[in-house]
């Protein structure tokens, strides 16, 4: 794998309180796993080598308006959402963890379906010439898996970060891993460290 830093992006999805946290909404579902690959830090250290290395810092954050009037509610997960009451914009828990806060250069694109791979996103990344996209964050098998997919079918070099990724089940991520890397590169932190 030969990375240009310059036409690189790493993409951080779904680093929000509401998922990732603790006492999240979806903590019950996604925490112990967070927590067991140590996926908080493995996100850390693969944002800090890619300032240090000059590439692209950007975040997939999903938030709906405080009275869901812009969430359609067409499958399970997203009916959840409505349920629980989560994701609010506004919410702290719908804001990245502190752990894992942007600085400045990052981008943040806010987006309402499960794939991160919005207008806004593709947008930005053809303005900054981004041709190959690292991605890590929660959950492997749902919103990184589809906005993976989403950049691939775009024209997009796919490298999945798969030790700093997480799903409900290492079996539901593993399956996730074992599918893209049919569409693109599978590689770990400690492995971009030593090519960087």
């Amino acid at each position: 794998m030969n990375l240009d830093p310059e036409t690189t992006a790493v993409i951080a999805i779904h680093c929000q309180g509401d998922i990732v946290g603790p006492d999240g909404a979806f903590a019950p579902l996604f925490h112990d796993q967070v927590v067991e690959r140590s996926v908080i830090g493995k996100v850390a250290s693969l944002q800090k080598l890619a300032r240090h290395s000059g590439m692209k810092v950007i975040y997939t954050r999903i938030a709906w308006k405080p009275d869901y009037s812009d969430l359609q509610a067409n499958s399970p997960l997203l009916q959840n959402v409505m349920q629980m009451g989560c994701l609010k914009e506004g919410s702290p828990q719908s804001d990245i963890i502190d752990q894992l806060a942007p600085h400045p250069g990052d981008l943040v694109v806010t987006h309402q379906r499960v794939s991160g791979f919005s207008s806004e996103l593709q947008h930005a990344l053809q303005e900054q010439g981004i041709d190959t996209l690292l991605f890590c964050g929660v959950a492997t098998n749902v919103s990184v898996e589809s906005t993976a997919r989403a950049a691939s079918d775009a024209g997009y070099n796919v490298v999945l970060v798969e030790d700093a990724c997480s799903a409900a089940s290492i079996n539901a991520h593993q399956a996730t891993v074992e599918s893209l890397a049919m569409l693109g590169e599978v590689t770990t932190v400690e492995e971009l460290q030593r090519k960087l």
